[in-house]
């Protein structure tokens, strides 16, 4: 974080937000997602469409929650009294979970512009129980991310 000359309550987005981030494509396996997210050390991350938009927020609990999706589904397709020896095999392919970002991402995003005050980005923060707020641009494409790390280290450096 660099130093900030404005006062607090002065912030906006713009201040905070880090814009170096990693994006997602909505095509990408969860596989490899959740591979990207390990790697830079990053608990969530945009998902973005073919033009750049964001359409959705994949992060660690998205993650936890196909996990435990897929443990209860894996207990529902081996407890069936059928015998299922191969791939083929499976009636049910809804008890199978699809590997795609798009369909485990959080879809209700919170977005903010450049100019949107600190004050603004936590309440939204929580309000929504959320630990990030996306900055997008008019297109909905992304400019950046303020954490609520980023505010909290605002906080703990103000002069």
């Amino acid at each position: 974080m660099t130093t900030l000359t404005k006062p607090l309550m002065d912030l906006t987005a713009e201040d905070l937000m880090s814009r170096d981030m990693v994006t997602l494509p909505r095509k990408m396996s969860l596989r490899a997602a959740a591979h990207l997210l390990n790697q830079t050390h990053i608990s969530g991350a945009p998902v973005v469409d073919e033009q750049g938009r964001c359409v959705g927020m994949l992060t660690s609990t998205d993650l936890m929650a196909w996990v435990d999706k897929g443990e209860r589904a894996a207990k529902r397709l081996f407890n069936t009294a059928a015998c299922i020896c191969t791939d083929w095999q499976v009636s049910d392919l809804s008890v199978l979970p699809v590997d795609e970002v798009s369909r485990h991402m959080t879809k209700d995003l919170v977005t903010a512009t450049l100019a949107t005050p600190v004050t603004d980005l936590a309440r939204s923060m929580i309000d929504a129980h959320i630990h990030r707020v996306l900055i997008t641009d008019k297109q909905g494409r992304p400019l950046g991310v303020v954490t609520s790390t980023d505010i909290l280290a605002a906080v703990a450096y103000a002069n």
